[in-house]
């Protein structure tokens, strides 16, 4: 595994006991909740309403609990994480739900899953933004069957373009040149030190989604609720509320 990888599945073991309790609440919500500002389903739609007879996949999972809406769901599902320590509480709410939801440990960038099995891949932050984007989409191309769709939820360029290098909270001001953005290394910032982070350039996603082959379904920008608070995010509420912390795209494999 490359350096990022190995990076940030230390990072993610070191603090998945953090995440436990968090994932086995979202596991038991009635209704899928998205991103860190625990947006509803029935106003972001990012899951197909009914996904019976589907086969889905979620890389970069967690504690898997976006596995478990789709399995509700009526689907077949793969959920795969680079951290055992985080699939430790997939496994368990698993096994306490009856879910039936196989877990794997793997790197979403070299997933070794077969060529064309999944009907739909999903992605909140994990692979969205832990991994490669010029590899891990390319590897879901490949585990996508022709008409298959991708949708992921990861942090907007803004966010990182806001954020000091310090890595103290985003400023409404630039830190980072918007030209030849590939994301942010915030292993040994002085705040809270965490792992390596990607993202593009609008730009640059569209040219990685036509290299692919990808078209693009939907682009949503995910902004606070007003008198929001985020969760599980070091940012000011105003400052998400009149600009985008995170970003979702929908894309679609040709059929």
């Amino acid at each position: 595994m490359s350096d990022h990888v190995d990076i940030n599945r230390d990072y993610w073991d070191g603090i998945a006991p953090d995440w436990a309790q968090g994932g086995e609440h979202a596991w038991a919500q009635e209704e899928a909740r998205w991103g860190v500002w625990n947006l509803p389903e029935a106003e972001l739609a990012l899951l197909p309403a009914d996904m019976t007879g589907m086969d889905a996949v979620e890389l970069g999972c967690g504690t898997g609990y976006v596995s478990a809406w789709m399995a509700r769901r009526g689907a077949r599902v793969t959920g795969l994480d680079v951290s055992e320590v985080q699939l430790e509480t997939a496994r368990r709410m698993n096994d306490r739900t009856g879910a039936g939801i196989t877990f794997l440990t793997g790197d979403a960038e070299r997933t070794g899953l077969p060529d064309a099995s999944f009907d739909f891949a999903i992605s909140e932050y994990g692979a969205a933004i832990w991994c490669d984007p010029e590899i891990w989409l390319r590897e879901a191309w490949r585990l996508l069957r022709p008409g298959g769709e991708l949708v992921f939820l990861g942090t907007h360029p803004m966010m990182i373009l806001c954020s000091p290098l310090t890595g103290a909270p985003a400023e409404r001001a630039l830190h980072r040149p918007l030209r030849g953005l590939k994301g942010a290394d915030w292993t040994n910032v002085e705040i809270e030190p965490a792992g390596v982070e990607f993202n593009l350039s609008h730009s640059g996603w569209h040219r990685l989604f036509a290299e692919i082959g990808f078209g693009v379904v939907r682009y949503l920008e995910l902004f606070g609720p007003k008198g929001g608070t985020p969760f599980s995010i070091d940012v000011a509420p105003d400052w998400g509320h009149d600009y985008p912390i995170e970003q979702v795209w929908h894309l679609r494999k040709p059929a």
